[in-house]
């Protein structure tokens, strides 16, 4: 009886928390959206230059060194700047070159 009690707070504790995390990653998309409609073309040409020496960076970085909470949050800066990328006129950052990067960072884990 008490096994089965505690896997009922366990399920139901879990099914809670993935829809809390869920909302709170398409707040996020608006965020961006809303950021990137304020901005004038000058400074989404700008800030698409800034996206792509900032991925070269982390391309020719040295990512056996870094931890596992560094290559982690690499992992969620690579994707939070393709999405803004993507929302400011198109992809600029490779689909091709990001898979790359992505299979690299988890082969590296």
């Amino acid at each position: 009886m008490k096994k089965r009690l505690y896997l009922f707070g366990l399920v139901l504790l879990l099914s809670t928390t993935v829809a809390t995390a869920k909302a709170n990653i398409f707040n996020g998309d608006k965020a961006i959206k809303e950021k990137v409609a304020n901005m004038t073309d000058d400074e989404k040409r700008a800030r698409v230059e800034e996206i792509k020496s900032r991925v070269e960076e982390i391309k020719n970085m040295d990512r056996s060194s870094l931890s596992r909470e560094e290559k982690k949050e690499l992992r969620k800066e690579l994707k939070s700047m393709h999405k803004e990328a993507k929302a400011i006129t198109g992809v600029y950052i490779s689909v091709g070159a990001l898979i790359i990067i992505i299979l690299l960072l988890i082969i590296l884990i």
